[in-house]
């Protein structure tokens, strides 16, 4: 009896492991390094949840004139309080521009490597999948 509840509970204990890790995506899967953005814009609410942070802004496409809502995924909580945030670090109306990569699909999304302040502050978002991508793509510029 007591084999059957220890397994039962292992098995129990994959499946949620298992959950969790389907529901967090790579940066490839979702974000094309082949399609660098940089966004200028004003912070509408700034997300500080798990897995990924997420600053929603307004940016004026430059084409049309029309405001557009991009969602911008950075790093989790943890790698933000590491490098100086909190979730008050972006408060709405904040100008902001930040670069990074866009959606595969076209969406406005994009994954974020860095945010930078009229003030001339630069900011890591702590995004470990941006910044590889980031970084790669200005080695390849280097060669």
């Amino acid at each position: 009896m007591q084999k059957t509840i220890m397994g039962a509970a292992a098995g129990a204990l994959v499946l949620a492991a298992a959950g969790g890790a389907s529901a967090h995506h790579s940066f490839g899967a979702e974000f094309d390094q082949n399609r660098p953005v940089t966004l200028h814009g004003e912070v509408v609410m700034f997300e500080w949840t798990n897995p990924h942070s997420w600053i929603h802004v307004n940016v004026v496409d430059e084409e049309t004139g029309e405001t557009v809502l991009w969602r911008v995924e950075g790093g989790a909580p943890s790698a933000l309080l590491r490098r100086g945030w909190n979730r008050n670090s972006l408060p709405p109306g904040t100008e902001i521009e930040v670069s990074g990569f866009g959606a595969r699909d076209g969406d406005t999304r994009m994954s974020a490597s860095d945010i930078s302040f009229p003030d001339g502050r630069e900011l890591s978002l702590g995004n470990p999948g941006a910044s590889t991508a980031a970084a790669a793509v200005a080695s390849q510029a280097e060669d």
